[in-house]
């Protein structure tokens, strides 16, 4: 029944002026406004059904990572992210941590990926496209 539906994501912030300076301007994504009665926004990327963000009143920041964004080239992506002004998340779990830019190498535990918040704290993760 599900497994021909093409799923999206969706997640709350606290202001959605905000977030939609920050995924349109800061992370560079096509966002559109659209209004159901309140404001929320669409995040479109390549290939996929459009994210949604609402706004809510008593939002609480996920404590995990709500998004994922794969790249061909993390080094340069997490780079350019850092001359736009991002700040990327520092993590020491052991044999799982981050390096002097925010980028945890895979270690054998997975792809090497970088994790930042955006203006609500909820977190987004760039990381290695599979090959």
């Amino acid at each position: 029944m599900l497994k021909d539906s093409k799923a999206f994501s969706s997640f709350s912030v606290d202001d959605i002026e905000k977030a939609k300076d920050f995924y349109q301007n800061t992370l560079g994504l096509e966002v559109k406004t659209i209004n159901v009665g309140i404001d929320m926004l669409q995040i479109h990327t390549t290939g996929n059904n459009p994210i949604m963000v609402y706004p809510k009143d008593d939002h609480k920041p996920a404590t995990f990572t709500v998004l994922n964004f794969p790249v061909d080239d993390l080094e340069k992506a997490v780079d350019e992210l850092i001359a736009r002004g991002v700040t990327f998340e520092q993590y020491d779990w052991g044999d799982m941590k981050t390096d002097e830019k925010g980028i945890m190498r895979g270690n054998g535990y997975g792809p090497d990926i970088a994790w930042l918040s955006d203006p609500a704290g909820n977190i987004i993760g760039v990381m290695t496209k599979d090959k």
